[in-house]
């Protein structure tokens, strides 16, 4: 029987939910393409809700009839890691998916809505730093990769991405 999902803004009253999805998913999905030593300093620093993006209008949840959250993301104007705002480029922030539901199609509806809504703002560029793992999926989403870099989450903890663009006039 197929399940019954809702996409929909997030609250600020989702953030428990979230702070669950994240936690459930990062540690889970990205055990394959990072060293355990890795995800256990790096984990704790990103995989939790940010009470700001949720509030901001422009973060998303997919939801199962019982109001369980099984995917998640956004888009920000303000870049992950500071630096100055460009009128035209948007950042890819927070995606999840619930490790049990992925490859059913939940991120990619998350990430077409965020995609939507970042081009009706007049965002050309999308932005995102994609862990190892998410790589493929942004592909599949007509990302492209730019570089290899090493996110810095804390003295001593350095995380590696793949920085990623997509020109959101393109088709």
């Amino acid at each position: 029987m197929a399940q019954t999902l809702t996409l929909r803004r997030a609250a600020p009253s989702d953030l428990a939910g979230i702070d669950r999805l994240l936690m459930r998913s990062y540690p889970r999905l990205l055990a394959a393409d990072y060293p355990p030593s890795t995800l256990v300093l790096a984990v704790p620093r990103f995989a939790r809700a940010q009470p700001e993006l949720l509030a901001s209008g422009r973060y998303f949840v997919a939801e199962d009839a019982q109001g369980r959250i099984l995917a998640a993301g956004g888009w920000s104007r303000h870049s992950p890691s500071g630096g100055p705002v460009a009128e035209m480029t948007g950042h890819v922030r927070h995606v999840a998916t619930d490790p049990d539901v992925v490859r059913q199609g939940l991120g990619r509806m998350v990430m077409e809505r965020v995609m939507q809504e970042a081009r009706e703002a007049g965002v050309r560029w999308l932005d995102c730093l994609s862990t190892r793992t998410a790589v493929p999926f942004y592909r599949s989403l007509k990302f492209r990769a730019l570089n290899a870099q090493e996110l810095v989450l804390g003295p001593g903890i350095a995380f590696p991405v793949m920085r990623m663009v997509a020109d959101l006039t393109r088709d």
